[in-house]
């Protein structure tokens, strides 16, 4: 939230260097994003960014002015001459094409802008610059002096004209740095401090933080003789979606500009001026945090067949349109909560208003609108329609039933002072279930258990009166009564003691050791091992990727598999309605923007899916999920393409991160895994057990070319040993061998490979495939292994016949067990 400090300072003294307000608000947990400083020097110690300062408006060069007459320039027919006393002993005519002033009009006050003084100009390249104002010659005319927009003085970015001031204003040679000049803090409200939402809730917290006392609104007595009873009814069908509503009458309103001081607040909290009608609304909500709404009576009554409008808060109908004032017609449902009449739906409730019934120049009665609705309806609407607003973020945090009222009178009291207008005696509102105010037993023992320190009673009074709360003392302590604005404090202590702490200084708390000694800190194994294998990929050429753990719904099934996902009950959007099943899909959509962008992905990712149980909450077992695709290395130096990423690529990545855990007994299977190539997939096994598959994709599981991965992490690190142990290396010479054998198309290398080395024995100390073959010279239905074999002893060179009798033994296994055929020799 903006807050201009010449509008908060209305409510409470402020301390006389800005940067201490923003110190001591951002340690209560009002944190400063940014600070703009508008006409006036940077005062010591304010952090400000870079263009979030204008020029000083320098005291004797950019002055208020009254316009003394206006004449139309003798040459040009878009532009005037405007005569103005600027203070000084003689009046200045300027030359203005300002579109707000006409000619032969006086007495409006404008801000006169002298020769020297820095003004905001768009130049030809359309960007913004900081120009000095120089004499120059206009159709034939010298100027030195030019009236002031709000964008040339960097207020704002609208060129609607010049700035008007109201007759009220400081007189002629008055510094415009002493009328418009401020400060605007730019504050993060936390979601459990919404009642800073509003100037008088800012002005509270900067009362209990520096012991200053806030300015309270006295509300005269403004409403006519004649009483708002029979012009109209309110009535709420759901307690639980509207707590409380209330209508008040404006007659014979005057619709035009609100005030200079009114508009010139709301351009400093981002809020464009529209009329005295909608300011109105808009300046309330920004002091007190009540979102109020303006109706045209006269429509309603119209709507009514020239009876007394019948409000009712109520769920739309099935189908129920509404043209909204955006000038958009919107589809309802019984889910979403609308302001009705007898014809249909007048406004989405806390959100916007109906076009049908706007507040337009026509308007002469106004039936002002002041109500509490339920936060998640609220909430729920806004993010159906995307409507997202000043009145939705409030009512969206919780409002209590209490502020509405505020919220009416003063809204009352300005548009009997601002638009003329004439307010009917007192309102009318529908109050079903009033909120019983809450009542909190605070124990001195209590503070000092959960700080960690005693705290004065006089400082708990101070803090707690400060912030508005009642306070009756007990023998123990206090019974604490919360203030309407503080909905987030109904139950227990512990809430109003942060405050005590929040607003007597978090710094104050005295800092002490630990009555003994911190315990000596231990490893925990799975953490150290999760991020090995990270470390291990990374190592490897991947890159770390970390994806939405919410999926689209239809990932649920077909080739991403048959298991059931867990569906959110309040998904935010359909893109995000369920819990993923695998890591696959999300990062497939990553490495589609790497290939994209450089031809190539290589990534990895490790996280928790989402598996359905009979329990409520769902398994959420730990997963490695890599996807490459692409080109396997960077381009070389001659710009060739390199080899693209295969099967083989994926098979090595996880040998090696297999291998860098030491976890030992791996074999591979053929795989029928529905998301990848029912021809070129493979099962990865350790010590009998499935830990995951790896292949290429199906062509349905939208990456062409891909291979992925998906491995159960949790089986892994319980695979992995938890103490390795190391044989030393032989330094005698190793001798090799081959063996080629014919065997069964559908025996596998790893079959022939484990009868190897059960026949090897200590002496081999290495096998591996390095040849397949079928063709004519072998029989039909069958296919060649060829393998090298390595024989080494640690302690000797093995002799010849040692070797040959290793050799043959293998051999003769193979023959046995296989009944393979030896190569070259059966």
């Amino acid at each position: 939230m903006r807050v201009p400090l010449s509008w908060l300072k209305e409510y409470v003294a402020l301390p006389a260097n800005p940067a201490e307000l923003v110190e001591r608000l951002t340690l209560a947990g009002l944190e400063s994003s940014g600070v703009q400083v508008i006409g006036l020097p940077v005062p010591a110690g304010l952090q400000v960014k870079p263009g979030d300062a204008t020029p000083v408006w320098e005291r004797d060069k950019i002055v208020v002015a009254k316009v003394l007459k206006i004449e139309k320039h003798p040459d040009a027919d878009k532009l005037k001459l405007v005569t103005v006393d600027h203070g000084a002993a003689e009046p200045k005519t300027v030359v203005t094409g300002a579109p707000n002033i006409d000619v032969g009009t006086s007495g409006m006050k404008v801000i006169l802008g002298l020769q020297g003084s820095k003004y905001y100009y768009t130049d030809k390249d359309g960007s913004k610059k900081i120009f000095t104002l120089e004499p120059k010659a206009l159709r034939g005319i010298m100027n030195d002096a030019m009236c002031m927009s709000n964008y040339e003085l960097g207020i704002a970015e609208d060129h609607d004209g010049i700035i008007i001031l109201d007759e009220t204003d400081p007189a002629p040679g008055t510094p415009a740095a002493d009328v418009l000049g401020d400060i605007v803090i730019e504050l993060d409200v936390l979601p459990n401090m919404a009642r800073c939402l509003g100037m008088l809730g800012i002005a509270r917290e900067v009362a209990a933080l520096t012991g200053a006392t806030v300015v309270e609104r006295e509300f005269l007595d403004i409403a006519s003789d004649e009483p708002i009873a029979g012009q109209c009814t309110v009535a709420i069908e759901n307690p639980k979606l509207s707590a409380r509503y209330i209508a008040m009458m404006i007659r014979n309103v005057t619709v035009g500009p609100s005030p200079r001081w009114m508009r010139t607040r709301l351009q400093a909290v981002g809020m464009r001026p529209i009329n005295n009608v909608v300011d109105v609304t808009n300046y309330v909500m920004l002091e007190s945090g009540q979102p109020l709404h303006a109706f045209d009576y006269d429509v309603l009554q119209s709507r009514a067949g020239g009876k007394a409008p019948a409000i009712v808060v109520r769920a739309a109908k099935p189908g129920e349109k509404l043209v909204t004032l955006d000038g958009v017609e919107r589809t309802l449902g019984p889910e979403n909560l609308v302001i009705a009449d007898s014809a249909g739906a007048i406004a989405l409730a806390g959100l916007m208003g109906g076009r049908d019934t706007e507040v337009t120049a026509a308007t002469k009665t106004l039936l002002l609108e002041a109500a509490q609705f339920d936060f998640v309806s609220v909430r729920k609407t806004a993010r159906q329609f995307n409507l997202f607003s000043e009145a939705s973020t409030r009512f969206s945090r919780g409002l209590h039933p209490d502020s509405a009222a505020y919220g009416a009178r003063r809204a009352a009291q300005l548009f009997q002072k601002h638009a003329s207008g004439e307010v009917l005696l007192g309102w009318v509102e529908s109050f079903p279930v009033p909120m019983t105010p809450a009542k909190i037993e605070l124990n001195r023992n209590e503070i000092e258990r959960l700080l960690g320190t005693a705290m004065p009673d006089g400082e708990v009074e101070r803090v707690l009166t400060a912030l508005d709360f009642k306070l009756e003392p007990t023998i123990w302590g206090w019974t604490v009564t919360p203030p309407a604005n503080r909905l987030d404090i109904q139950t227990g202590a512990a809430d109003l003691i942060e405050d005590l702490a929040r607003v007597s200084g978090y710094d104050r708390l005295p800092s002490r050791l630990l009555a003994q000694e911190m315990p000596t800190p231990t490893g925990n194994r799975t953490l150290e091992l999760e991020e090995r294998v990270r470390d291990t990929l990374a190592t490897l050429g991947l890159s770390e990727c970390i994806c939405y753990s919410l999926v689209d719904g239809g990932l649920g099934s077909g080739v991403w598999g048959a298991e059931k996902p867990v569906a959110l009950v309040n998904p935010i959007s359909p893109e995000r309605s369920v819990l993923r099943t695998s890591l696959l899909p999300g990062m497939l959509d990553v490495a589609k923007r790497h290939l994209e962008a450089t031809g190539a992905a290589a990534i990895f990712e490790v996280g928790a899916v989402f598996l359905a149980t009979k329990n409520p909450l769902p398994d959420e077992p730990q997963r490695i999920g890599i996807v490459l695709a692409g080109r396997n290395q960077e381009l070389a130096w001659d710009k060739q393409q390199s080899g693209t990423c295969d099967f083989y690529d994926m098979k090595g990545l996880i040998e090696s991160l297999l291998a860098d855990l030491y976890i030992a007994g791996v074999t591979y299977e053929h795989a029928k895994v529905p998301h990848l190539h029912p021809a070129r997939s493979s099962t990865v096994i350790v010590n009998g057990q499935p830990i995951g598959s790896f292949g290429d994709l199906h062509p349905k599981a939208g990456l062409d070319g891909a291979i992925a991965a998906e491995l159960d992490l949790d089986a892994i690190l319980q695979a992995a040993p938890t103490r390795v142990g190391y044989v030393p290396f032989s330094t005698f010479p190793p001798a090799k061998r081959d063996v080629a054998v014919i065997v069964p198309q559908d025996t596998t290398a790893a079959t022939v490979l484990a009868e190897v080395r059960a026949a090897g024995g200590e002496l081999l100390i290495d096998a591996s495939l390095f040849d397949v073959y079928t063709g004519d010279t072998i029989p039909a239905g069958t296919k060649s292994l060829a393998f090298a074999l390595t024989y080494q002893a640690p302690d000797r060179t093995l002799g010849e016949k040692e070797i040959q009798k290793a050799h043959e033994k293998v051999e003769s296994r193979l023959r046995h067990m296989l009944k393979a055929q030896i190569r070259g020799k059966d």
